[in-house]
């Protein structure tokens, strides 16, 4: 950010905490590798002994420790699932601090986009990204985004297929599909980061 050669900007992308782990739980095989290195990678980063690294996960799905029987292999999943969120929304509220203590040069090159606002309002949120990074906004990426967020269909259940779909629907799924544990233990984990953001 500081080289001058350079004309670096930063988009960060959000989404609410409810609706990533619901999207995580739906992909759960497919992103079960990655939820371990997430952990690993705060496991890694903290030192033996401080606080953080003695506490115990809050994502724990409903019966992992209950009954002294051994954890289903969805439960071990939705238990890595739920720590990496946790591991995740932890960076989002460093980031998010670290940018609002952030001098004027670096503010001018970072800004923030919430996946819900992109959806709601494609085009407005376009054009405020490219007038960001100092560009034009060519119609044809205006009717591009417009179609891939407001398609004919819902979503696929193959997960990170990239097609046309009517995103505003996924904004509200996690309502519908987590249970009130659930969301209670993503907003307990997150809630931080999602007061900043508005969630």
């Amino acid at each position: 950010l500081r080289e001058p050669g350079l004309n670096l900007r930063v988009v960060q992308l959000f989404r609410d905490p409810r609706a990533v782990h619901n999207s995580r739980l739906k992909a759960r095989q497919a992103l079960l590798r990655e939820s371990v290195q997430v952990l690993r990678s705060r496991h890694r980063a903290e030192p033996r002994g401080s606080p953080r690294h003695q506490q115990q996960h809050l994502m724990l799905p409903p019966g992992l420790l209950g009954g002294g029987r051994a954890s289903q292999p969805q439960h071990r999943a939705e238990f890595f699932l739920g720590g990496a969120l946790e591991v995740i929304c932890q960076a989002w509220l460093r980031d998010l601090l670290l940018a609002r203590r952030a001098p004027g040069w670096l503010r001018r090159r970072y800004t923030q986009l919430r996946y819900e606002d992109l959806v709601r309002e494609p085009r407005e949120e376009l054009r405020r990204l490219l007038r960001f990074a100092g560009l034009t906004v060519p119609p044809a990426l205006e009717d591009f985004v417009l179609n891939m967020t407001r398609g004919a269909a819902y979503s696929s259940d193959r997960p990170f297929l990239i097609s046309a779909r009517d995103a505003r629907e996924a904004v509200h799924a996690w309502r519908e599909r987590l249970s009130r544990q659930q969301v209670r233990q993503v907003e307990a984990a997150c809630g931080e980061a999602m007061s900043i953001l508005a969630y």
